[in-house]
């Protein structure tokens, strides 16, 4: 199965279900059937729930500011310049996150996700600035709310066992 399928594939997962409290451990190469420890203790994957986290919260506070009219013109959000760098950083650092677990050989999917959610970061930004009417525009940061949430969640979701 590709990245790109098994991210979309997480994607849906973690739409469907909670997550649970971070476990410290490190990666490890997995046998069939068995989980692989969690990563959402180590500082690199902290630091991306983090900024996902916040950054979730600012989407959320531009949707809530947004005019009650879908018809009407898309609207300028404050402090965009600083939220499109902040977008790139944890870009950059879910790409990190990827090539870290690709380099630790980890078999599990999380190594995939990261990079799926690192392209689609860049994709999901450049759809709220190109957005025309308030109702494109909430629909855009609707998007990159869940993604945001998916990058917190498919850090902190335990780990499931290998195929």
């Amino acid at each position: 199965m590709s990245c790109d399928a098994v991210a979309f594939s997480a994607m849906l997962w973690l739409a469907s279900t909670g997550s649970a409290a971070p476990v410290n451990q490190a990666p490890a190469v997995v046998q069939p059937g068995h989980a692989p420890p969690s990563v959402a203790g180590e500082p690199l994957f902290i630091d991306i729930v983090k900024r996902a986290g916040a950054l979730k919260t600012r989407v959320e506070g531009y949707r809530e500011a947004l005019p009650k009219d879908p018809a009407a013109p898309a609207v300028a959000l404050p402090g965009f310049t600083a939220f499109k760098a902040e977008i790139e950083a944890l870009s950059a650092l879910d790409m990190k996150g990827h090539v870290t677990l690709k380099e630790r050989g980890a078999v599990d999917d999380l190594k995939c996700i990261l990079r799926g959610i690192s392209q689609d970061l860049p994709e999901k930004l450049t759809a709220m600035a190109d957005a025309k009417t308030v109702k494109t525009q909430d629909q855009a940061l609707r998007d990159m709310v869940y993604l945001l949430n998916d990058n917190v969640e498919v850090i902190t979701a335990p780990p499931q066992p290998a195929a």
